[in-house]
């Protein structure tokens, strides 16, 4: 009986191939993180929840203490995500992205549903053109993580500060400032990602580890894209309501 050797795909083809499976999977997840997080933002404009979150909200204790909510989530999910089910990761996404459309929902008060909709598309054009780029460039984007997390830093206590100054120059600062930023942070992630893949499939249980990988990065290239808006809205959100 004669044999046929076939030779084993190569490791960086694997990944690859494996890493074009994650992404459209991170991407799933994303988007429905997005599509949950507008379903309950506008589902609650049109309740008597909405004018109760209203004054709940312009209480700076709770608004923070949702806020540190949120944050924690986020970063317990982070830290623990290779140790959870997939199924509880996605449950705990999506239940941050149901307390995110909430917290979201007040932009309703200050801006018309037509800035949103503007704010939104150019958010998607960028971040699309940014994610690609992401994908498909072989530069080492590595180092970048560093000066990333500093300027993450920076614009986080700049608008802390600035919440007791009111300085308007300073703000528009923080906001183009973050808008760089978020758009770095984009493509640094999706090439994280393929990174996070590649490891992953040199573990022991890879194919489980590369659907935690999915959900890890969903969550990642969600908080990019809900940060980008937010500071794109600032630009293209013209003028607000009284």
């Amino acid at each position: 009986m004669a044999y046929t050797f076939q030779r084993p795909m190569p490791l960086e083809t694997q990944i690859d191939d494996t890493f074009a499976n994650v992404i459209q999977h991170v991407y799933l997840w994303m988007w429905l993180g997005l599509f949950v997080t507008a379903l309950v933002s506008a589902a609650l404009v049109y309740t008597p929840l909405f004018w109760l979150l209203r004054y709940v909200l312009a209480v700076p204790l709770l608004f923070y203490a949702l806020m540190f909510v949120e944050l924690g989530l986020v970063w317990w999910l982070s830290a623990r995500v290779y140790k959870l089910a997939p199924g509880t990761a996605r449950m705990l996404f999506l239940l941050y992205a149901v307390l995110n459309g909430v917290t979201l929902s007040v932009i309703f008060l200050v801006y018309t549903a037509s800035n949103i909709a503007l704010a939104f598309l150019a958010t998607a054009g960028m971040f699309g053109a940014m994610s690609v780029v992401g994908y498909v460039t072989d530069l080492d984007l590595s180092r970048w993580g560093g000066f990333l997390l500093m300027g993450l830093l920076g614009l986080i206590i700049g608008s802390v500060v600035n919440l007791f100054l009111a300085n308007s120059t300073l703000d528009w600062l923080l906001t183009y400032g973050g808008i760089i930023l978020f758009l770095g942070l984009t493509v640094y992630d999706t090439q994280r990602i393929k990174r996070m893949t590649a490891a992953a499939l040199r573990s022991l249980d890879g194919e489980e580890t590369v659907r935690r990988v999915g959900i890890l990065g969903a969550l990642r290239l969600y908080l990019d894209f809900i940060n980008l808006f937010l500071m794109l809205l600032r630009v293209t959100g013209g003028r607000r309501r009284r």
